[in-house]
């Protein structure tokens, strides 16, 4: 059982590199399941967390509705961002700059084999880091993710969240808004749920927040929270 996890910040990049990039780490770890099972050898598996800022860009879940993107292509293009319809859970969500994006690969045989367990200690980690500048957040019953004012009119989404998972290896992850251009979200319907805003830290607190700092904390609590050793 291997609990290290290989932290990556692969700075500004494309997604469909980024994503390229999950599903060759992704392969192998299945792969190296695979042959362990098969050769019943002790082979141990690698677990990654990639942080990443993407360019505009909108991406839709494998179950998302194509009529949650308000935009055709022309007005993409006009926008500067870019789409793709990719095979995480969840619905349309928008990527940018001001936005961290982290996507743990883990496999999960390396800490406990439940996927429910796996995104509320994602949500926690949002929720714990949050904290620490003074913003009050939590879940929304029947909506992953982390949300301020839950059940009132104002509520509001700070970070999405969207993963797969296969052979209890995990993909894709978590963005949390952090200095992110809200006028993005305005071509879309967020994650298919109407009638709730989305909101980001600066926007929050009044003040543009160091994502270098954010990073920092969002890998204390995963380590803490996964019982992991961050290399």
């Amino acid at each position: 059982m291997n609990k290290k996890v290989t932290v990556q910040d692969l700075g500004s990049k494309d997604y469909k590199v980024s994503w390229e990039y999950q599903e060759d780490l992704f392969k192998a770890i299945v792969d190296t399941k695979i042959k362990n099972r098969r050769e019943a050898a002790g082979l141990e598996t690698d677990n990654y967390l990639l942080f990443v800022e993407h360019p505009h860009v909108y991406t839709l879940g494998k179950s998302g509705d194509m009529s949650n993107l308000l935009l055709n292509e022309k007005q993409l293009t006009e926008k500067g961002a870019t789409f793709y319809k990719i095979n995480r859970g969840g619905d349309i969500t928008y990527h940018g700059p001001g936005q961290i994006v982290g996507y743990p690969i883990l496999d999960l045989e390396n800490f406990f084999t439940d996927i429910h367990k796996y995104l509320r200690l994602l949500e926690e980690a949002i929720i714990l880091t949050l904290a620490e500048y003074g913003i009050k957040s939590e879940r929304s019953p029947g909506e992953t993710g982390v949300w301020l004012d839950v059940g009132t009119p104002f509520a509001r989404k700070i970070c999405a969240m969207g993963v797969r998972a296969s052979r209890w290896v995990t993909m894709h992850g978590f963005a949390l808004n952090v200095n992110a251009d809200l006028g993005y979200f305005d071509n879309i319907i967020p994650c298919g749920i109407r009638g709730k805003a989305v909101t980001s830290m600066h926007v929050e607190l009044g003040k543009s927040i160091p994502e270098e700092d954010v990073k920092s904390k969002i890998r204390v609590h995963f380590s803490n929270l996964f019982e992991a050793e961050l290399v």
